[in-house]
């Protein structure tokens, strides 16, 4: 497979099948400067509360959260809430916030999370990708959000972003407690990892992948420490990009999307996991909750939830949102379909 292949460091879920810029991990990832009032990366809405909080998910990680409440909340009454996970790569500061904030605005009790060993989350070494821990990180915040008593333990719903509609899907179909998922702009992590872009990779190309993952973990090994993927540039390179590189930066590398704790790299071996484990295997077994899938007209990224809503069982439901690219979907309130998520979830959690 050629370094330069269209499976780039863009695509940062991609990264480790180029193998090309390496760099070593140095520890936990710098966590956003607490003396800052507000340290997302999009304006604070005056109808809703924010804290930091955590829990421990069943490995004894801890995992990060801000908690979004709507500002006029009776703690004395019960609510629906939401987990929402964060595009692959984010963290919670970015679009996973945006979501929460903006569904605390309508109404819900909603958690923004950073993924295990990442952004302000626990977990050594830092930076691995997990689709089991990922998976899980969802049931640890239904966990939390239950044993709030200001949510109904009985309307607990999820949102996953991007990578994190995989591990949305896959909590759901084992945690009966997610009583409705909603996905917006899907990538299926485990099938792109084992098999490429748009399912292009040979058997003999799989292999020889396979081959690299061990070597580099006799380095790792060797080595005392994992190596990581290819970092986010500190600036967009001026020529050679593909046009998926180029959105993704256009949005991580930017002042759009641009947060310190979202580095956009994973160690490398992680890729073995997500080889081994088939993210959405029992989708079907959802049923008969609900799901929404949603997913922009000129989405790169847009044959995984056309495929995944193929596989889905009733009652599902598969929303375009006109002009939108794949990145718009993490952050354009103009385009983000929040009346839909909204009527979705109150439909679904009472």
């Amino acid at each position: 497979m050629k370094k330069k292949s269209i499976i780039t460091r863009g695509l940062h879920l991609l990264t480790a099948m180029a193998l090309g810029m390496l760099v070593s991990t140095t520890g936990v990832a710098s966590a956003a400067d607490s003396s800052l009032a507000w340290d997302k990366i999009f304006p604070q809405s005056d109808k809703v509360t924010v804290e930091k909080v955590s829990f421990k998910n069943r490995y004894g990680i801890t995992v990060a959260a801000d908690l979004y409440l709507p500002k006029d909340i009776d703690e004395s009454k019960k609510y629906a809430a939401l987990v929402i996970g964060t595009p692959y790569g984010g963290v919670k500061e970015q679009a996973a916030g945006l979501y929460a904030q903006t569904m605390a605005e309508r109404g819900f009790v909603a958690i923004a999370f950073d993924e295990s060993f990442n952004g302000e989350s626990s977990g050594e070494p830092r930076h691995i990708s997990s689709p089991d821990i990922f998976t899980e990180d969802f049931s640890a915040g239904v966990d939390y959000l239950g044993t709030r008593p200001y949510v109904d333990r009985n309307k607990i719903g999820a949102i996953g972003i991007c990578g994190s509609g995989g591990f949305a899907l896959t909590a759901a179909q084992v945690d009966h407690r997610i009583k409705a998922v909603a996905t917006a702009s899907m990538y299926d992590m485990s099938r792109v990892i084992r098999n490429g872009w748009k399912d292009s990779m040979t058997d003999e190309q799989r292999n020889k992948y396979l081959d690299q993952l061990g070597e580099q973990r006799w380095k790792d090994f060797e080595n005392g420490s994992p190596q990581l993927t290819s970092q986010f540039p500190a600036e967009i390179p001026s020529e050679g990009l593909d046009p998926i590189t180029s959105e993704f930066f256009e949005y991580y590398v930017t002042p759009r999307g641009h947060h310190p704790n979202s580095i956009g790299a994973f160690t490398i071996t992680s890729n073995m996991s997500f080889m081994n484990f088939s993210l959405l295997a029992h989708i079907k077994s959802i049923s008969p909750r609900p799901i929404l899938f949603i997913m922009g007209e000129n989405a790169h990224s847009r044959y995984f939830t056309e495929d995944a809503y193929k596989m889905a069982a009733e009652p599902k439901e598969l929303y375009v949102v006109k002009g939108a690219r794949h990145i718009d979907l993490y952050d354009r309130k103009d385009l983000i379909p929040f009346d839909k998520l909204e009527s979705f979830f109150k439909e679904n959690l009472k």
